[in-house]
């Protein structure tokens, strides 16, 4: 990324819509924007001042393209911290390229991913956890997940991870004085005082690892295996929790042969579902591939759903999927599908196989709030979590090296070691949480992290 040069993309979505705009930032951006754009009052948008919203008319190739509204940002008054224009358009996808290529001609160079947030971020508008946040926001498609992001980008996780850096750095500052100046009449500086210290600051590190498993759930969703013997109502369950078609339901066994896979939310948690084969014994090779696909998928998924259908007896084919699960390593539900209908099925014949066992009727819809309870139990480890800001793999590695080395530093504290033996493990603390912040950062840490931005934000 040149730093100095002025970017220009399209911000919304390159499909047909309302309107279209097209973000340009940096020094040069109301010269550029005056090269395109001409507001009905002639006033160039040089001479315009912040936060103010003009009418015009955008030009190509010295004709008329369209009515446009232009936005003036002067620096550092705006999201990047630099000049921003933003024009406007309708929001044809054709007309809003050809827009953006007119400002190329007139000096605009193509933002890459992320760029504008990268400069945000580079200007000192936001912290880097909080440009991550962005990100988050757009992709949040549960109202925690949106909760999650929002007190992220608000800044609630930078406190927590300013505060035990604080905190260590204080501590490393009081041993620094007291060995650097021993003479000076100070309070005596002792070895219990800083252990205390610094075990405030491990729960504070202990807390913040435990919210990843619960962010990653909420930011990446789950992988979920629908399964059970042939005509149980996977399929129908499918297209209940997907509000559409995806997987054939018929009364034929065997009808769903290979893998059907869906992202639909239950609850506030995202399940990327898989709805499939029929399991049972079967001399069809084609199904037989679909079977085994199916174990296959149970052993390596985070949540199964096993489907049984209360209306029949238990049979090998349930024993089959029972003792499938059994042997993988995620957690189970067992759905008893059909309750619309009298009951045949004996519940004890699959206790103990799995984690949660919910009553539900496909058909018609009933048990499916109940279902949802069932996953947010099993997938959520600590529900006052949810909702707050959450540490990323990014972060969870930096947290824990930090982690780590805070614990050094106060087992030497504890051995009666010199209080400058633990110097050096409080200063890897304290970096590895200013890399989380980026206050400490490299140019491969940033282009990862902005590399998966869309272009435009």
């Amino acid at each position: 990324m040149d730093f100095y040069s002025t970017v220009a993309a399209i911000s919304t979505p390159q499909y047909p819509g309302g309107i279209a705009v097209i973000r340009i930032s940096g020094e040069d951006a109301f010269d550029i924007a005056d090269k395109v754009f001409k507001s009905v009052s002639g006033v160039p948008l040089s001479n315009c001042d912040g936060y103010t919203v003009h009418f015009g008319h955008a030009y190509i190739s010295n004709s008329i393209s369209d009515t446009v509204l232009a936005t003036v940002f002067r620096a550092p008054k705006s999201y990047t911290g630099e000049n921003v224009v933003e024009l406007s358009c309708h929001g044809g996808v054709y007309l809003s390229k050809q827009l953006l290529q007119a400002l190329y001609e007139a000096g605009a160079t193509p933002a890459e991913n992320g760029e504008f947030t990268k400069r945000a971020f580079l200007n000192g508008k936001l912290d880097l956890t909080e440009a991550e946040a962005v990100m988050d926001m757009i992709s949040a498609e549960s109202n925690t997940a949106l909760a999650m992001a929002s007190k992220q980008l608000s800044g609630a996780l930078s406190e927590k991870i300013s505060s035990a850096k604080g905190a260590i750095v204080s501590v490393l500052a009081e041993i620094t004085a007291f060995v650097d100046f021993p003479d000076e009449d100070a309070v005596t500086l002792t070895a219990e005082s800083l252990i205390d210290e610094l075990t405030q600051v491990e729960k504070i590190l202990s807390k913040l690892i435990s919210t990843f498993d619960d962010g990653a759930v909420l930011r990446n969703g789950v992988n979920t295996v629908l399964c059970g013997k042939p005509n149980v109502g996977k399929s129908t369950l499918m297209n209940l929790l997907s509000g559409s078609e995806k997987s054939i339901v018929t009364d034929i066994p065997g009808t769903t042969r290979d893998i059907v896979e869906e992202t639909v939310r239950v609850g506030e948690i995202l399940l990327k579902l898989a709805d499939t084969a029929g399991i049972r014994d079967t001399d069809d090779t084609v199904e037989a591939i679909g079977v085994k696909r199916a174990v296959d998928r149970i052993s390596d998924a985070r949540l199964v759903i096993g489907i049984f259908d209360s209306s029949r007896p238990a049979d090998v084919n349930d024993k089959m999927l029972i003792d499938a699960v059994k042997k993988s390593g995620g957690s189970s539900i067992a759905v008893l599908n059909k309750t619309d209908l009298p009951t045949e099925l004996d519940s004890e014949f699959i206790l103990g196989a799995f984690d949660r066992i919910v009553y539900l009727s496909a058909i018609n819809g009933s048990g499916i709030d109940e279902l949802a309870s069932a996953v947010n139990e099993l997938m959520l480890t600590d529900t006052s979590n949810v909702g707050e800001a959450a540490i990323s793999a990014r972060h969870l590695s930096l947290v824990k090296k930090a982690h780590t080395h805070t614990q050094y530093a106060k087992q030497a504290l504890e051995s009666g070691m010199p209080l400058d033996m633990s110097t050096s493990d409080l200063s890897l603390a304290a970096d590895a949480l200013a890399e989380i912040t980026g206050e400490l950062i490299t140019e491969e840490i940033l282009d990862e992290v902005f590399s998966k931005f869309c272009v435009g934000k």
